[in-house]
């Protein structure tokens, strides 16, 4: 959803029956009368792998992961009972859009109350690099934060990150349309070839500085202007410092399949591992088709492709309410949409060209005075303010000066379940962090900022039966952190860094709504990133021991 859309790898050398032989051996290496700061005892242990659960204690040094094993009579500055609780990898968050919203409250209220210990941010639009025309689109919602934003690059981005304090780990990718808008702004036409060498070595710099890879949003403007030979060639810059190419790909509804292939043949011209972010078959007439896509997937996959994919539990989407109109309107920018809704010859075209917008709800708006339509479908507006549906939705964009956000309810519930079902499609909430207080919390948001893991966990794993806990945990931790090489992190093993997500598996649950969306999940009982509690006892603390994750190509020289 566009706007409102580092240490080394530690092989584990111990495994779980003999983790109480390594804990005696550095135990007699330190000079404290613990061999733990933390001993989690008498837990059910779900280490990421999708092995089988076992009973296990895990004891926590700092903020790795020392022992994990019968611990017996062992010593800790805390010992914390959690029998009859799930120990599981913190969850990890691969599409989250909290790079801005971190920095206004920086609590993460909705991804630590689901368990999430990692997030994964950048889908097209990135945190840096930073210029006039990467701020335009956005200057008001920042203002209505009061936000500034003082850094221009990756390092300088991660330095502000540091200094306000987060409850969670944060990793990016860089955004083509970020990339582009620095560039070009707006411009519906191929770059100049120095334009595309400028882009290529503003890539180049976020790579050397830290992005993940290359990520598109090719449905959005202005990377849909883009050619296949414009992304790959940067997706050859990320693929130079080992990173991947991910994307939200051009089409989600009847030209789906030719959206996959162009992103496997920029994966293949690039060299590199494809990820698509919130895969999905959106429109009624395509409702059911998803099942074939994994299946076809899975085969690629089988024949050594290096595909992935992640999802979200729910058939609404959410992004900018101007994602309802033609592309005509969109060309050129917000700025030139808003001069286009205001002319009488465009509002009776668009009378007659936009569909049936019964699946439409208003969501987050920037003019506090507009709120009153929050969590309200166009057409129930439409009805009570005795307007064509058509006009509701033009008025509403340029009163809040484009900036308004809105649920579109495009997916059948059988596509959804099957992408919950599929172990290696991992998980991403596509939202940011929110808060029921606060300057976040003023706006209706989709109930997927609260609930994406716990309704997983919840609805789909204990109530439906469509995976296992097994399947469900790897599905949140082992699999985006093999995919998206978080070194150290994604499994519960000696030497890792200490993520944990401890939950009652008998009553976690998602409570968001649509009509109610600021409601906090249930039953996720601690969390703790890098040996910090960020949530304890189903409360949060006070500490923010999150940290910026670094990608492959991360070179230190370049700070």
């Amino acid at each position: 959803m566009p706007r409102f859309k580092p240490a080394r790898f530690l092989t584990p050398v111990v495994a779980v029956c003999l983790g109480a032989l390594a804990l005696t051996a550095e135990t007699q290496n330190r000079n404290t009368p613990f061999a733990f700061d933390l001993l989690l005892r008498g837990g059910t242990v779900i280490d990421g792998s999708g092995a089988p659960a076992t009973r296990a204690d895990i004891g926590i040094r700092g903020d790795r992961i020392a022992a994990i094993g019968e611990l017996g009579d062992s010593t800790a500055a805390r010992v914390l009972d959690v029998s009859g609780l799930v120990l599981a990898p913190g969850f990890i968050d691969m599409l989250g859009w909290s790079h801005h919203t971190i920095l206004v409250d920086n609590r993460g209220v909705s991804k630590v109350t689901q368990g999430v210990t990692t997030e994964v941010t950048g889908e097209g639009w990135s945190p840096a690099p930073v210029n006039a025309n990467t701020l335009r689109d956005d200057s008001a919602q920042f203002a209505a934060w009061g936000l500034a934003v003082d850094w221009r690059d990756l390092d300088g981005y991660y330095a502000r990150l540091e200094r306000s304090g987060i409850p969670f780990n944060l990793a990016t990718f860089v955004g083509h349309t970020t990339l582009r808008l620095y560039v070009m702004g707006h411009e519906r036409r191929a770059p100049t070839r120095a334009e595309l060498a400028r882009m290529e070595a503003l890539a180049d710099t976020a790579m050397m500085q830290g992005a993940l890879g290359l990520s598109t949003s090719l449905v959005y403007e202005p990377a849909s202007y883009a050619s296949t030979a414009e992304i790959a060639a940067l997706a050859r810059v990320a693929a130079r410092h080992g990173g991947i190419y991910i994307s939200h790909i051009r089409d989600e509804r009847e030209g789906i399949d030719r959206a996959i292939d162009e992103a496997l043949e920029i994966g293949r011209q690039a060299a590199t591992a494809v990820e698509i972010w919130h895969l999905k078959v959106a429109g009624r007439p395509n409702w059911g088709r998803l099942p074939a896509i994994i299946s076809r997937l899975d085969s690629l996959r089988a024949a050594g492709f290096r595909v992935g994919a992640n999802s979200y539990p729910y058939t609404a989407a959410a992004t900018s309410l101007s994602a309802a109109l033609p592309s005509w309107v969109r060309s050129g920018g917000p700025e030139a949409m808003l001069r286009r809704l205001r002319r009488h010859a465009v509002r009776r075209r668009l009378r007659a060209e936009l569909g049936d917008l019964g699946g439409v709800m208003v969501l987050g708006t920037v003019d506090s005075s507009l709120r009153r339509y929050q969590g309200r479908r166009i057409t129930d507006i439409a009805r009570q303010e005795g307007k064509p549906p058509a006009d509701v939705l033009i008025d509403l964009l340029v009163a809040d000066n484009g900036g308004t956000g809105a649920a579109f309810f495009s997916m059948g519930e059988e596509d959804v379940r099957a992408a919950v079902a599929t172990p290696w499609i991992g998980v991403g909430s596509d939202f940011g962090a929110v808060a029921p207080d606060g300057p976040l919390g003023l706006n209706a948001v989709h109930p997927r900022a609260y609930g994406s893991f716990t309704r997983i966990l919840g609805h789909y794993v204990r109530e439906q039966r469509a995976l296992s806990l097994e399947a469900a945990v790897r599905k949140m931790t082992g699999v985006p952190a093999d995919r998206l090489g978080l070194q150290g992190r994604g499994y519960l093993r000696v030497g890792y860094f200490a993520d944990v997500t401890i939950f009652d598996p008998t009553m976690v649950a998602d409570r968001a709504t649509y009509e109610q969306p600021h409601q906090l999940s249930v039953g996720i009982r601690h969390v703790i990133v890098n040996g910090r509690f960020t949530l304890e006892d189903g409360r949060l603390t006070a500490n923010r021991p999150g940290r910026p994750l670094r990608g492959p190509g991360w070179n230190p020289r370049s700070q």
